[in-house]
């Protein structure tokens, strides 16, 4: 039997790995008594998100959509989009958006302030920390370079981590991340402040192998319904800022491509 593997890697903060746990073990009973077969009992925690986003025996996970519009070798299908209610979303829509946050000493007060400085993003492929970022500096870059330097981080805890730490003056975070950090990591977040809010776009699709069936595919529509709807984990979405699904497909990003065609006709097509 193939042996399947299973992440909810984006937002799994200490804090969350326990509702993350129980959220899947609810999720494999109603895969199993719908005959799905191989269904892992545990998360992987082991390997990059990015490696198991390229496991032809991916069963379920989160993914980033910006890596899933521009990068034609990932092969993934999408199931669905989950919706949080967090600062910053919009709670009956399955869509979220990025805040740029700066140092809350830093003297400047608006985004146009911040020419010249340095910038800090998880990865060149990340929707919230790089395309909307760049679709909210488009209209007053014009196809002017705006900062002094772009260093890249490896998650948006690292890049709030460089700010708070002076080794950058800027970044873009998404939400429901920094809700998280503000919630379970205050000290973290207590010198920044917030100075723009990103144009909003769908939020992380859960998604799955494209060898994956379509039987298995509306099993997992069902059970993320259903666990959607489950008291018993009411705890454990409240924990996440999880509060249900769309059922969706690849269709559903074409927001996220609009917004780089956008920041391109601005004749910002790089975050720089």
């Amino acid at each position: 039997m193939t042996r399947l593997v299973v992440s909810l890697g984006m937002y799994d903060h200490p804090a969350q790995q326990g509702a993350n746990d129980r959220i899947w073990s609810a999720i494999v009973r109603i895969l199993r008594t719908r005959g799905v077969e191989g269904v892992p009992d545990v998360l992987d925690r082991a390997r990059h998100v990015h490696d198991l986003w390229r496991d032809p025996n991916l069963l379920f996970g989160q993914a980033c959509g910006y890596p899933l519009i521009a990068d034609d070798s990932l092969a993934l299908q999408v199931i669905a989009l989950p919706i949080y209610d967090v600062p910053g979303s919009t709670n009956s829509e399955a869509t979220h958006a990025s805040v740029l946050v700066a140092r809350a000493n830093d003297g400047r007060r608006s985004l146009v302030d911040y020419r010249d400085t340095r910038a800090a993003i998880n990865d060149p492929q990340s929707n919230t920390g790089m395309n909307l970022f760049r679709a909210t500096l488009a209209p007053i870059a014009g196809t002017n370079v705006v900062f002094a330097s772009v260093v890249q981080t490896g998650s948006h805890r690292a890049s709030v981590a460089a700010i708070a730490a002076g080794e950058a003056d800027i970044a873009a975070i998404d939400t429901v991340t920094y809700a998280t950090l503000v919630r379970h990591e205050p000290d973290l977040t207590a010198p920044l402040k917030i100075v723009a809010r990103s144009p909003a776009s769908p939020t992380l699709p859960f998604v799955t192998s494209a060898d994956t069936s379509i039987e298995t595919i509306a099993a997992l529509r069902l059970a993320l319904q259903q666990v959607m709807m489950d008291s018993r984990l009411a705890d454990d979405r409240a924990m996440l800022g999880l509060t249900g699904i769309v059922t969706a497909n690849a269709d559903a990003l074409a927001p996220i491509r609009a917004l780089e065609q956008t920041a391109i006709r601005f004749g910002y097509p790089d975050l720089r």
